[in-house]
């Protein structure tokens, strides 16, 4: 498989990205046979400033039709999003999440050992060279952290979007292009795999050169290059560094929180890298961002409810423009109604495991999480348009 990769560090002032807006194609008239139901009201604008590190750039998200928990609103037609399918857009994926997640239960997550390692990093942060941040790279925006630029200063810092043969070559050229118009260049890695990671290593390493050039001009010994490896819970950040060192240094599982505690680990003579928790708000204002984490098991099972995720997940593929309309019947050969994910849940709940709906989300999570549903991003870089 082609591994893409690139690399850069990147100061607070060139990570945070400029003022972008959603635009969003005109709605189609839909012909009916029976009686349309009044249209629904327009969603209220939505703020989601903290969706980038910086607070001096915001997205908006404008317009959009709405949805409810249904999929569509129509529980009789399983044709009612069929007329919309050409002009269904990356623009309305958001605006939908945004009402699908308003009668959910909110998804709130935030064990005790995240506090503490929060006040730990702090502490840490003055004896590090550079910072390697690891986003999962099906949600980018969704796994960055709002508070990280007023933690990492002016420290140099290498992004890395992990997970990289989870999604398709065009989620990952879109967001090279994203970070490219704005200077940044990022790294692309398979934590699991390996692929990327001695580059990786090499490139924290020539990132912080800079910190012994300055050490001999002192007359000072040389020392290692000190490289904190920081991000979401379960984005991959043990992995990378147990690749990196080619034996099992750090814990790593396939779920949130097995790290619990700081520790510091030696790459060669050269090079020290820091093995931190996962990183995570303490409030979610942002429930779209929260469902999204808790699809791709970046934050703990105990904060949501399987059923309600695994519904939106349906709608999600049902919609999404990127992703194969019909992996879920190749998968289960059930029919999505039109997209309605909570019914989707329940057929398959009475076809496979005897009605019992825990199960059957957790197998479309199951399914998901594997790649075995294709490779699916659930995040594209917002059109850019500077506001004047």
């Amino acid at each position: 498989m082609a591994v893409h990769l690139s690399s850069v560090f990147f100061s607070k002032a060139s990570i945070s990205p400029p003022i972008v807006q959603y635009q969003r194609r005109p709605s189609l008239t839909v012909v009916a046979s029976a009686s349309p139901a009044p249209p629904p009201s327009a969603p209220p604008t939505i703020q989601a400033s903290h969706l980038f590190a910086s607070r001096q750039f915001l997205i908006f998200i404008i317009g959009g039709k709405s949805a409810n928990w249904y999929g569509n609103g129509d529980m009789n037609s399983s044709n009612a999003i069929v007329s919309y399918e050409d002009s269904y857009d990356w623009a309305d994926l958001e605006t939908d999440l945004y009402h699908w997640t308003k009668s959910l239960r909110p998804v709130q997550w935030y064990p005790g050992h995240i506090g503490k390692t929060e006040r730990e990093l702090k502490e840490q942060l003055k004896l590090m060279d550079v910072v390697i941040e690891v986003r999962d790279g099906r949600i980018p925006m969704s796994t960055s952290h709002p508070l990280m630029d007023s933690w990492l200063g002016n420290r140099k810092r290498i992004l890395v979007l992990n997970r990289e043969d989870m999604i398709s070559t065009a989620d990952r050229n879109a967001w090279a292009d994203y970070y490219g118009r704005q200077g940044i260049k990022v790294v692309f890695s398979n934590g699991q795999l390996g692929m990327g990671t001695m580059k990786l290593g090499r490139l924290a390493k020539s990132v912080a050169a800079a910190v012994n050039i300055k050490r001999r001009a002192r007359g000072l010994l040389p020392r290692p290059v000190r490289a904190g490896i920081v991000g979401y819970p379960n984005v991959g950040k043990s992995s990378l560094i147990n690749r990196l060192l080619k034996r099992r240094m750090c814990p790593a599982a396939p779920r949130p929180g097995v790290t619990r505690s700081l520790k510091w680990v030696r790459f060669g003579s050269d090079l020290e890298l820091l093995d931190s928790p996962g990183i995570i708000p303490m409030r979610m204002s942002d429930q779209a961002a929260a469902i999204k984490l808790a699809i791709c098991d970046d934050i703990g099972e105990k904060s949501y409810d399987f059923t309600d995720v695994a519904g939106v997940l349906v709608q999600i593929l049902s919609k999404l423009p990127e992703a194969n309309k019909n992996a879920l019947w190749e998968r289960y050969k059930i029919d999505t109604d039109g997209g309605c994910g909570r019914t989707f849940v329940h057929k398959l709940a009475v076809e496979l495991f005897n009605g019992d709906e825990h199960q059957a989300a957790f197998r479309i999570l199951s399914d998901f999480r594997k790649g075995r549903l294709g490779k699916i991003a659930l995040e594209r870089p917002p059109v850019q348009s500077r506001l004047t």
